[in-house]
């Protein structure tokens, strides 16, 4: 792991972590959406100034593009997992088995970043609603190849709609994440998982 880095700023001595610092800022935009966000939230939970925010990171629009990366990286690490399943089923259960982990989890804010931003931003953020739902469809098309591969060797019935079933989990995953955000607890979420694993297509 790199060395977290430490930025010194001139004049009054200021000194603080990046890695921390950004940590902080995901969390913020975690529990409040980017447009709820303020800067004077941030900087209060980052423990730094508005000038040492826009040394290190940019503007609020560059910060929340780092703390989206950072969220991708460590919390959606479970998409990546799914996908390497053996079987659809398999990839279909840990899917939503790792959204209510990370929609539920007692280290962060409940529900999801992706979510919270893409239906809580206005005409003014309108081009971070754009990114955060970009990245989603890559993510998207991915799994539509893995359930296509499913499909090709007879995993999935011949007559199953591989771009509905793939719709359909992401229904069930903005449901956990929205539900989760509501305050539904993980016990529940997890009966939720269940019984739409119920109605999975056997081949």
């Amino acid at each position: 792991m790199n060395k977290p880095e430490l930025v010194v700023h001139r004049g009054r001595p200021r000194e603080f972590c990046v890695e921390q610092a950004l940590a902080q800022a995901l969390r913020v935009f975690w529990s409040k959406g980017y447009e709820g966000t303020s800067l004077n939230d941030l900087t209060k939970a980052m423990g730094i100034t508005r000038p040492s925010l826009y040394a290190a990171f940019g503007n609020k629009e560059a910060l929340f593009r780092k703390a989206l990366e950072l969220y991708e990286r460590e919390k959606l690490e479970y998409i990546g997992r799914a996908l390497a399943q053996p079987t659809a089923r398999g990839v279909a259960e840990v899917l939503l088995r790792g959204a209510v982990d990370n929609a539920s989890s007692s280290e962060g804010p409940h529900g999801c970043l992706g979510v919270i931003t893409s239906v809580a931003c206005g005409a003014e953020s309108q081009s971070i609603r754009e990114e955060v739902l970009e990245r989603g469809k890559v993510a998207k098309r991915a799994l539509i190849d893995r359930l296509e591969r499913a499909k090709a060797e007879g995993d999935l019935p011949a007559n199953v709609e591989v771009e509905a079933l793939t719709n359909l989990l992401y229904a069930v995953v903005q449901g956990i994440c929205i539900q989760a955000g509501a305050g539904a607890s993980r016990e529940e979420l997890n009966r939720m998982v269940d019984t739409g694993l119920m109605l999975w297509p056997n081949a």
